[in-house]
């Protein structure tokens, strides 16, 4: 598949809305710059900072930029630069870390190298008062920030004075005041530093002047109205998945435009328990979508037996969903739309230390246009959105809590959380396993505190003794980690007596298990997933 560009009917919504643009310089947090600019209900965008031209900043009618952190350094010529037209459209800017140093730079000071570098939690000392610590930091105070540098501006451009200072970083945080160009060292985004969200939204709200409209009832209304212009007539089929994304997707779709709106769930026999029956009474029933429920289980099990390697699993899934689908559209008489569930992050262009696109370590498969031959055009209307978002609007919706709340599924199901040969015996003993795991962290209320919490059959076998026989079974995995985005994530901290009791409960119950384990791998450097 090819990258699809949206046409003007896809278009971002903001016309309504106060907005900020983020130049993206290549920090690996740069997404949480716009999570946190949007949870103040700050409509924003992620560009790169070498595909922003002056027409098209100028044409998006920022309120503010804000300039990202990135790995580059600004003494080495050919790093990246803030394209000029910033400099002089007269609005307020907030350059971070690199950000920071780049302002700083290109208005005539001075960035070196070689001087105490700050990685990790740091503290600061508040020497000054200025518009973006109002009522967060007060003078004389030591506040605890995030910091990742190794060069530090050494002299300030005309026009500056210091709010705050490190010890490697004299200039920790900076403002000029008339022109409204402020700039902090360390990461106001990350949850390390405690205050980070109230010093973005004083520059949001006070400094820039959003109102902080940006809501899911505005959005809702609003999208449902792009739809309706984009869509006219036509017919629209949706890939449902019964995931948080595709199910918001369907949904939202269905009430702009309804019974125009057919859902396609094809049933791969690699979900989890009863998720098939949950999706089919969901939609069809309560939400009365009209959903063809296609089970290719038996199909998708038949291709995949002698297949081992982890992408060529993955590679076979998603080629058969296509033509399933396919089938199953052409059934209907074909559509003249392909709804998805493409998420903004999928499609922001990040940039690497160079300034070039960054490396691509996995596609997504929501990102990559149409197959050949299908003559549709796309549809995508949470392209603007993040996944906290995603969930929110899923409640606006009225879609059931079991759905919204969700933990993240993978499209290849539990194909990739059996490592080796995929059969439907080993598919029904995992599905068990996983059922009884999570039936037991429900029990405990600790469903939503975890990021994703799934089992993974093992190919190996163990010996075992259960009664006065012995036994020769699968291994089983437990896996459970706490996020925010997905692209860290740390172990979640069960106790013993939890883990014993759902060991106890999988090798009594499942036949085919007699050895429990718990996965305490962090991300990185392991992945969420096994394969």
């Amino acid at each position: 598949m090819t990258h699809a560009a949206p046409d003007a009917a896809t278009a971002p919504l903001a016309q309504h809305h106060d907005r900020i643009l983020i130049l993206d310089f290549g920090s690996q947090v740069t997404q949480l710059i716009a999570r946190r600019l949007r949870e103040s209900g700050v409509y924003c965008e992620v560009w790169p900072f070498n595909a922003a031209p002056e027409a098209r900043i100028r044409g998006f009618a920022p309120r503010g930029i804000i300039l990202s952190g990135g790995p580059a350094s600004v003494t080495e010529a050919e790093s990246p630069r803030a394209p000029e037209v910033v400099f002089g459209m007269g609005l307020p800017i907030l350059g971070i870390c690199y950000g920071q140093q780049v302002m700083a730079h290109q208005l005539g000071g001075t960035v070196e190298g070689g001087h105490l570098r700050e990685f990790g939690r740091a503290h600061i000392d508040v020497t000054g008062d200025c518009a973006i610590t109002q009522g967060v930091w007060s003078r004389g105070a030591r506040e605890q920030v995030w910091m990742s540098h190794g060069d530090r501006i050494t002299k300030l451009p005309e026009g500056f004075r210091v709010v705050a200072a490190s010890e490697g970083a004299p200039f920790a945080v900076i403002a000029n005041d008339e022109r409204r160009y402020y700039g902090t060292m360390f990461h106001p985004e990350v949850v390390h530093t405690p205050h980070g969200a109230a010093l973005l939204r004083n520059f949001t709200h006070i400094v820039c002047g959003c109102t902080g409209d940006w809501t899911m009832g505005a959005f809702r209304a609003e999208m449902i109205e792009k739809i309706r212009a984009q869509v006219g007539s036509g017919r629209v089929v949706c890939g449902l998945s019964g995931g948080v994304d595709s199910s918001v997707a369907a949904v939202l779709l269905h009430e702009a435009i309804g019974d125009q709106l057919t859902c396609i769930y094809v049933d791969h026999g690699l979900m989890r328990a009863n998720e098939s029956e949950q999706v089919v009474a969901t939609f069809r029933d309560r939400f009365n979508i009209k959903l063809v429920h296609r089970d290719a289980s038996d199909l998708f099990l038949g291709q995949l037996s002698g297949v081992t390697d982890p992408e060529r699993k993955r590679k076979t899934i998603g080629r058969l969903f296509i033509e399933v689908f396919e089938e199953e559209q052409t059934k209907i008489g074909g559509a003249d739309f392909l709804a998805q569930g493409t998420l903004y992050p999928d499609v922001i262009e990040s940039v690497s230390a160079t300034g070039g696109p960054s490396v691509t370590i996995k596609s997504h498969h929501n990102v990559g246009g149409l197959p050949e031959g299908m003559r549709m055009k796309l549809v995508e209307p949470l392209r603007d959105l993040f996944k906290d978002e995603v969930r929110v609007l899923g409640r606006e919706l009225g879609i059931p809590e079991a759905i919204v709340g969700r933990h993240p599924f993978p499209g290849p199901g539990l194909a990739i959380r059996i490592p080796g040969e995929v059969t439907k015996e080993k598919a029904d003993i995992l599905r068990h396993a996983d059922s009884i795991y999570l039936e037991e962290i429900r029990n405990a209320g600790l469903y939503d505190a975890i990021w994703q919490a799934f089992a993974v059959l093992l190919p190996v076998r163990t010996v075992g003794v259960m009664g006065d026989g012995r036994t020769y079974d699968s291994a089983c995995a437990l896996r459970a980690v706490t996020s925010t985005d997905g692209m860290t994530a740390d172990v979640y901290p069960f106790s013993m007596e939890f883990l014993t009791r759902v060991a106890g409960r999988i090798v009594n119950e499942v036949r085919g298990i007699n050895r429990v384990t718990y996965d305490i791998t962090s991300k990185p450097p392991g992945t969420i997933e096994w394969e």
